[in-house]
């Protein structure tokens, strides 16, 4: 699963940050670590991926 739209559920109230560390793998410390990459946690990231290739 892409750590982007984990880190963004999580930011949206979907699931804990429990749970989201135990998605992603890691220890619930380190999600600040995540929080605070600029690259995982912009919105703007998760919509490039829906992007038509011909548009």
């Amino acid at each position: 699963m892409d750590k982007r739209k984990v880190i963004a559920a999580y930011k949206r109230g979907f699931i804990s940050v429990h749970e989201c560390a135990q998605i992603l793998g890691i220890d619930t410390g380190q999600m600040k670590g995540l929080m605070n990459d600029p690259n995982l946690t912009s919105d703007s990231q998760l919509t490039r991926g829906k992007q038509s290739v011909n548009g």
